[in-house]
């Protein structure tokens, strides 16, 4: 299987556990708790199958704690009605840069 699906899949699974903890209002509520173990579960697993597979260890984690810092501050903004400024944006943009060029310098 493509690295880059698998990172895709434990980066989804990693933001869907993130975003679950705001529900477990302190791990007291089942359901979302049991999502949250879950999922982290899920996360790491796929990212040893990704390591696995010889992608740098620095790559993956760059990427992965990147696009899910990304998509988590997205989603708080978009669905939980938290704010995001000019100086948050900037922020992660320049997270992002320099994920992509961590990509571009890699050995692949």
């Amino acid at each position: 299987m493509n690295v880059y699906v698998l990172l895709a899949a434990a980066i989804a699974v990693e933001v869907t556990g993130t975003v679950s903890l705001k529900y477990t209002d302190g791990f007291t509520k089942l359901l979302p708790s049991a999502l949250v173990i879950v999922s982290y579960g899920t996360a790491f697993y796929l990212m040893s199958r990704i390591l696995k597979l010889g992608m740098p260890v620095g790559v993956v984690y760059a990427i992965w704690s990147a696009a899910g810092v990304a998509l988590v501050a997205l989603i708080g903004t978009l669905f939980l009605g938290e704010r995001m400024n000019p100086t948050m944006i900037l922020g992660l943009i320049l997270v992002i840069s320099g994920v992509v060029l961590l990509e571009l310098g890699g050995e692949h």
